[in-house]
């Protein structure tokens, strides 16, 4: 039993130390124009999730989680539902979600 312990004790530890070596937290936001890093936003975000494939894979996703809610498969429809939502807000989610750097 002691060992279980010591053990368990190590692995808090070991997070603790992890948790407090990250401390910077930056806000994605919009790349600076005329840079690679621009351009590669612009793609991913403004032409395929803003785009026509985000907005089609979006209500594809909010059609198929009402098809499976008339089904009653309420628990496949919820996540798809909240996906589909999710794809169609896409742009506003990248920007406000926080990465660790």
């Amino acid at each position: 039993m002691k060992k279980e312990i010591r053990i368990t004790l190590q692995v808090l530890l070991a997070a603790a130390f992890v948790i407090a070596l990250s401390n910077t937290a930056a806000a994605i936001v919009t790349a600076p124009t005329g840079g690679f890093a621009f351009d590669v936003y612009d793609i991913a975000v403004n032409k395929i999730l803003k785009g026509p494939i985000g907005f089609v894979g979006g209500v594809g996703a909010i059609a198929l989680g009402a098809i499976m809610a008339i089904k009653a498969q309420i628990m496949g429809a919820i996540p798809t539902v909240l996906g589909g939502a999710m794809l169609l807000k896409a742009d506003t989610i990248t920007e406000s979600l926080g990465a660790l750097i």
